[in-house]
């Protein structure tokens, strides 16, 4: 009867990980009432909406666009940016420029990963989540790791049915009800995953309730005109991006 033990340790830790994953997404739907304050639109700039709408790197993607299109920096498709206007407009712009250096010249990819760790972009956050709109870091963090613990739940699982499926000495009539035992936290673990994929789609994991009920109500940005090009980076990210060469550029 050892398959038995087997089955309660994966029943364990299907049930352990499934109820934290709850608790954590139950305790992140119910912030404070300081964070049910509907912002107005014109409190929250693009580099704010790009935030709420992709995080850190959304926010370094806006500012690469917007200097290249201002000419201030230019985005080669082979994944290159060169500095053509040191000064940059805003902190951020300013982080762009630091991160690629005193050459005036680096790889995209390294820019956007210092421009999203730098602290304009962080101090940009902290200002998000006391106004209610973003999610906590530590909200956030929970929360991946509690779906990580229900996916490692389920791998377990697995595991353990393949162990009692193969201890030596069984009855091959066994298989069966063995595996259907197995089937039941498996499923557990795999319908909590698929409610929470559900749950969180397509919202984005930045904003808080408020914050994508603000997401939501943004008008879809007219194709044309610059700023409406960076409205579209700042809501959909690059792939808003319609010419080919920059998009590449972006997506090095």
């Amino acid at each position: 009867m050892l398959w038995v033990v087997l089955l309660l340790v994966a029943w364990g830790a299907a049930g352990v990980s499934c109820i934290r994953l709850c608790l954590v997404t139950a305790s992140a739907a119910q912030r404070p009432s300081h964070a049910e304050r509907e912002p107005a639109a014109p409190e929250l700039d693009l580099y704010e909406t790009a935030f709420l709408a992709g995080g850190p790197h959304r926010v370094a993607d806006l500012a690469l666009v917007s200097m290249h299109l201002r000419q201030r920096l230019l985005l080669a498709h082979t994944g290159w940016a060169t500095v053509v206007d040191p000064e940059g407009r805003d902190e951020v712009e300013r982080t762009v420029i630091r991160a690629i250096g005193p050459d005036g010249q680096s790889r995209i990819a390294p820019i956007r990963a210092a421009a999203a760790a730098a602290d304009a972009v962080r101090t940009l956050a902290d200002r998000l989540v006391a106004a209610g709109l973003a999610v906590p870091h530590s909200t956030r963090t929970d929360l991946e790791s509690a779906v990580r613990a229900v996916r490692g739940a389920a791998v377990l699982v697995v595991a353990l049915a393949a162990a009692a499926l193969l201890i030596p000495g069984q009855e091959a009539s066994h298989a069966g009800p063995v595996a259907a035992w197995f089937a039941l936290p498996l499923v557990l673990t795999l319908g909590c995953l698929a409610i929470a994929r559900v749950e969180n789609h397509p919202y984005s994991p930045w904003a808080s309730p408020t914050g994508q009920r603000w997401l939501d109500s943004l008008p879809a940005p007219a194709p044309g005109a610059d700023r409406d090009l960076l409205a579209a980076v700042a809501v959909r990210g690059v792939g808003a991006v319609e010419d080919p060469k920059l998009r590449a550029a972006l997506l090095s």
